[in-house]
């Protein structure tokens, strides 16, 4: 392995699935603005994810959509967008 290539600053963080609300704690360098206070009564950054292990359908057996930003929402609005558009030119 190359020597002095990896970050030094290793600390623990915590990561929470905001699909699920897990929550697990590892070292990370990940910067973090906020903060979370844990079962020890110390506070730790945290990052918040879209989908880990507890969530998603591999590990999990369960298959279900996670559409957290809203990206179905907006393609249908698109969509409806050029359908009316091509109604239109037809009428």
């Amino acid at each position: 392995m190359k020597k002095e290539i990896h970050p030094n600053t290793y600390r623990m963080v915590v990561f929470k699935d905001m699909s699920n609300g897990a929550i697990f704690m590892t070292k990370s360098t990940t910067a973090s603005k906020e903060k979370i206070k844990m079962d020890d009564g110390k506070e730790y950054p945290l990052i918040k994810i879209e989908i880990s292990n507890t969530s998603h359908p591999f590990y999990t057996g369960k298959m279900k959509l996670v559409d957290t930003a809203g990206r179905v929402d907006k393609f249908n609005t698109r969509y409806k967008k050029h359908m009316d558009k091509k109604k239109a030119t037809e009428e």
